[in-house]
């Protein structure tokens, strides 16, 4: 069955596009729930619609996140924190995306949803760390982040 899509979905496509499902998937859960609509020739026209306002707020979103990648990307965010002696040492607890959004908050006055922020495990030691922040598909950077002594 041919459908315009309404909403974004993972394993079926963006808003706007019009694809070809089966017709179980499309009667019992995607027209329901409001996720598609039949491709008519006036939903194609709707379609068309859709696609166009996706692309513009896709490319105003790249726009911003390309601006806040090349705000961030020259500094060094400086998280204090509690630890141990030593050199390389431990930290009293430890630094998470939710730390670093604050931290760019503060320091650079940039708003970073801590979701865009991609740390595989909390930093727990001192020293300078690269963070990866994804804020959108083609807008991929790295923050430096140095844990200071407290």
């Amino acid at each position: 069955m041919r459908i315009v899509l309404r909403s974004d979905l993972a394993t079926v496509g963006k808003r706007g596009d019009i694809v070809d499902v089966a017709d179980g998937y499309a009667r019992n859960f995607l027209l329901p729930k409001g996720h598609a609509i039949l491709a008519t020739p006036g939903g194609t026209a709707q379609a068309n619609a859709m696609r166009k306002a996706r692309d513009l707020k896709d490319a105003k979103d790249r726009e911003a996140g390309e601006q806040i990648a090349r705000r961030l990307v020259p500094m060094v965010i400086r998280i204090p924190a509690r630890a141990g002696s030593g050199e390389h040492a431990k930290l009293f607890g430890s630094i998470t995306s939710a730390d670093v959004a604050e931290a760019v908050a503060e320091q650079a006055k940039v708003t970073l949803d801590r979701r865009r922020i991609h740390l595989d495990e909390p930093i727990k030691s001192l020293g300078t760390h690269e963070v990866p922040v994804k804020l959108h598909s083609e807008v991929e950077f790295r923050v430096t982040v140095e844990v200071v002594r407290a």
